[in-house]
């Protein structure tokens, strides 16, 4: 990537998609972008910039942690969501 520019535009955030699951050996169902940007969106406007990482981070360790299933990681990630929605710290 460019020193120029760190913003990606939608097909580039598509092609990292598919690069990380494919290195990771995930299904497309198992990467759901737009609710991990959407996580990513709510904590970072409920909490801070810096905890969005690390709720990302932490709701994809629950989601590994409860299995496979698809819904586990979608219920990981409302339940971050939900955590900073209602965060007042």
């Amino acid at each position: 990537m460019s020193e120029q520019s760190r913003t990606l535009p939608p097909e580039a955030l598509d092609a990292w998609a598919e690069a990380l699951r494919e290195r990771l050996g995930l299904a497309e169902a198992d990467v759901p972008v737009a609710a991990v940007l959407d996580l990513a969106r709510d904590v970072a406007n409920g909490v801070a910039r810096p905890a969005a990482p690390l709720g990302a981070f932490a709701a994809g360790l629950a989601a590994g942690r409860a299995g496979a299933d698809p819904a586990e990681v979608r219920a990981a990630l409302a339940a971050v969501t939900e955590l900073a929605e209602g965060w007042d710290s």
